[in-house]
């Protein structure tokens, strides 16, 4: 974490122990001094999942970790303020979630913590697992939209799931604690999806997802099948079982899905070679982290019954796969892999995303329009070019329009966030080149009228906006931000200005993951 830039708010595990609350904690929280080494967040998980939805309200305190005015902040202190009860997702029909009942309970949730939305500075939004795909998915975030400004993601791919339970589960901090190679894997295991996260020395290094889940089948309170996933007619059909809507389920039928449901998912888990049929279950690339695991953990609303938590039958089969899953996982690995208990089990995901998901890019950010944020889901384009003092406004276009057509972004119909690694310092003269070679490459995108997003590894996101507002396109909308690390097929939201921090947040949601050789992991989101 050390080599990351420094003008970055990281919001990540790890560092709270060296910063202790100790010193200078006791001044006044009005003092223009304490506003400037510290900001304070109200955030927000909102987790909508196929199977359950909840929310987690937590204060985040961030200190500036050193002397300089540009020098990064990192958290010091988390305290969840509120977490809401646990809501059975909610739905009108198979494929319709029940949008007013869930909206009633958001408010409940609100008025139970003793906040109202203006009081909430950020957070994230998560429609996860089978519920992004239900047809009015849309609809869910739009219940928010009158404060979508506060809120950098609205959806969350099944890669950034994985990561975000992996941080709310403990398994990163597990990796700071144990130190060295110690390699943890997360299974995060739903009502319709199962992600796994690989996390070494504070890193998620690989991740994977598949359609595994307690919820495929859901039963009322006599045991009508009243929901069926198109994925629990592949299990049916693995198990050698008939489901059908207004039918039933009996004890060795659910025995034989949920034998063919933990056989699927450990298939997965045991990272060897899959069957056709465990391969057409699979929602990402297989995971290609083969070297040893430490420990397994388990988050998700199934690890409730994995860990001997939760007993009930709450319509679903979840005690069944809960158990197959603890009796199975003891052999994970030649038995040589332990289970270790989770922090947060099923209130991963959401405490992940209420207090681990957000960056914040501030000191040198320039925003000719801060009203054009919120941005969601910019492609990141990441051009590529030789960085010497001789470099031309030519080299740069040609470099950017060669990255713009790798990501097939090229029309300029879609707004996308162009990452500069710089190397050549803050001189004027450089830095008007590489302004001009930015807007010629991206005029068709700006004539559209996209914002000319920039996001800059070194310190000069002011400096480069004010050159390109003042002297090369006035009027045009410009975001210009730094110290952020973004890689190509990362998408990214920007969410609006934070009030006195003078600081913008932002979601790094990375599409593709793969064990890095350059040892650049995940831990950033």
């Amino acid at each position: 974490m050390d080599n990351l830039p420094d003008q970055t708010l990281y919001l990540h595990e790890g560092h709270e122990d060296e910063f202790g609350e100790d010193e200078g904690m006791a001044m006044d929280e009005d003092h223009p001094m304490w506003r400037s080494e510290r900001i304070t967040l109200t955030s927000v998980g909102i987790d909508v999942g196929s199977s359950t939805s909840h929310l987690i309200f937590s204060r985040l305190t961030l200190r500036r970790q050193g002397i300089a005015l540009s020098s990064r902040f990192v958290v010091v202190n988390r305290e969840i303020l509120h977490e809401s009860p646990i809501l059975l997702t909610p739905y009108v029909d198979k494929t319709t979630i029940d949008t007013a009942q869930l909206n009633d309970f958001i408010q409940e949730a609100y008025r139970n913590a003793g906040v109202t939305p203006n009081d909430i500075d950020t957070g994230a939004i998560i429609v996860t697992g089978e519920a992004a795909k239900k047809k009015n998915a849309e609809a869910i975030s739009a219940l928010f939209a009158a404060q979508a400004g506060k809120f950098v993601c609205a959806t969350a791919g099944h890669n950034l799931e994985a990561i975000l339970a992996s941080y709310g589960s403990g398994a990163v901090h597990m990796t700071y604690h144990e130190g060295g190679d110690f390699t943890v894997m997360n299974v995060d295991l739903g009502g319709g999806t199962t992600k796994i996260a690989i996390v070494q020395a504070g890193k998620v290094i690989d991740t994977c997802a598949v359609e595994v889940g307690a919820r495929l089948v859901a039963m009322d309170e006599n045991g009508k099948i009243n929901r069926v996933e198109d994925t629990a007619f592949k299990i049916a059909r693995m198990a050698g079982i008939d489901l059908k809507m207004g039918g039933t389920m009996s004890d060795d039928d659910k025995e034989k899905f949920t034998k063919a449901l933990c056989d699927s998912l450990f298939e997965v888990l045991e990272r060897g070679n899959l069957s056709a049929e465990v391969q057409d279950l699979l929602l990402t690339p297989m995971l290609e982290f083969s070297d040893p695991i430490n420990a397994v953990m388990f988050s998700g609303g199934v690890s409730e019954y994995v860990y001997g938590y939760e007993k009930r039958n709450l319509g679903d089969l979840g005690f069944q796969l809960g158990r197959k899953v603890r009796e199975r996982v003891n052999k994970l690995g030649g038995g040589d892999i332990p289970l270790r208990p989770a922090d947060v089990r099923i209130r991963a995901t959401v405490i992940g995303a209420s207090q681990y998901t957000v960056q914040v890019s501030g000191n040198t950010i320039y925003l000719s329009h801060p009203e054009m944020l919120p941005l969601r889901n910019l492609q990141v384009i990441t051009p590529l070019f030789e960085q010497t003092e001789s470099i031309t406004a030519g080299d740069v276009k040609a470099a950017v329009e060669r990255a713009l057509q790798r990501g097939d972004a090229q029309e300029g119909d879609r707004a996308a966030a162009l990452a500069i690694h710089w190397e050549l310092g803050p001189s004027y003269p450089l830095i008007r080149t590489l302004a001009e070679g930015l807007v010629s490459a991206m005029k068709d995108h700006v004539d559209q009228g996209q914002p000319l997003v920039l996001v800059f590894d070194a310190d000069i996101a002011k400096l480069m906006g004010n050159i390109i507002e003042r002297e090369l396109i006035p009027g045009a909308g410009i975001i210009s931000i730094d110290g952020i690390d973004l890689k190509d097929f990362d998408f990214v939201d920007i969410g609006q200005e934070l009030p006195d921090a003078k600081a913008v947040p932002v979601v790094i949601k990375s599409l593709i993951f793969r064990h890095s050789e350059h040892g650049r992991g995940h831990a950033h989101h």
